[in-house]
């Protein structure tokens, strides 16, 4: 069953690819800015039809990625867990999102670790799932479990093109009986043991689901946003029972993000 979420975004004004910090990132290739609008208008559109909250932080000059705001927090239960990003041109964006969580009421737990928000950290309902191999650390990882009071397990990385959990794993429910989709490849032998020891049904996704950035997809419980060319995922989750929503953000992708990176759950 759906269930209403909270998101935290942030409008793609200032959205370029300046740099590389990842293997999608090529500073040559141009950006269409206004696609670029248009794509995240449709992406908040989206969400608030199916009955979620949309909330945005300004954005500001010259921090071309703090449209992901995935990366800028974690919370849950009112906790916010910040980020301390790995790469030095995105850790201005941390002090404008702890800003915006500031105004807002909450407490703001800044880490001493490198740790990249729900980049990284990925809650299940139960314990958070927490990966490291690229950008957050295991140190982070000690960190987050002490301030939060959930069980954090540890999933190590290993391919460069899913730098992040949120490009390799997603949630499909965040209660009792919650399930995931994941790419298996993309872990450590070790993390797939544990993933496949945790989520014995869960849906398994390719490499061309992964590369299609089908991974990084947010789900309601019942709508799952996902990206158009994550044609076959799409259709396994129906399969399952769920209802695909299809969301072109594209234009992200030349960043290596995509719908998740663009979302913040507050919960």
């Amino acid at each position: 069953m759906p269930r209403a979420r909270r998101f935290l975004v942030c409008e793609p004004r200032h959205f370029a690819v300046q740099y590389a910090i990842n293997p999608w990132m090529h500073p040559d290739t141009p950006v269409d800015v206004d696609l670029a609008q248009e794509q995240w208008q449709e992406l908040i559109r989206a969400y608030r039809s199916h009955g979620h909250a949309v909330e945005a932080v300004e954005p500001v000059p010259g921090l071309p990625d703090m449209v992901f705001a995935a990366n800028a927090a974690f919370v849950v239960g009112g906790r916010v867990f910040g980020s301390l990003f790995h790469a030095p041109e995105r850790r201005p964006e941390s002090v404008h999102y702890d800003t915006w969580f500031k105004s807002a009421g909450y407490d703001v737990y800044r880490p001493e670790s490198v740790t990249e928000g729900e980049g990284d950290l990925v809650w299940t309902g139960r314990y958070v799932l927490a990966g490291t191999g690229f950008r957050t650390t295991r140190e982070a990882h000690r960190e987050a479990q002490e301030f939060l009071g959930h069980p954090v397990i540890g999933l190590t990385l290993v391919d460069p093109y899913f730098y992040h959990l949120d490009t390799a794993l997603f949630v499909l429910d965040g209660g009792h009986e919650e399930n995931i989709v994941y790419y298996p490849e993309a872990f450590s032998p070790g993390s797939r043991e544990v993933l496949k020891r945790l989520y014995p049904d869960a849906v398994l996704a390719t490499r061309d689901d992964a590369m299609a950035f089908g991974l990084n997809s947010v789900s309601d419980g019942r709508h799952v946003f996902i990206a158009p060319k994550a044609e076959a995922l799409a259709e396994r989750l129906a399969d399952h029972g769920y209802v695909p929503v299809p969301v072109d953000l594209s234009e992200f992708h030349k960043a290596g993000g995509g719908i998740k990176c663009c979302t913040q759950e507050i919960r």
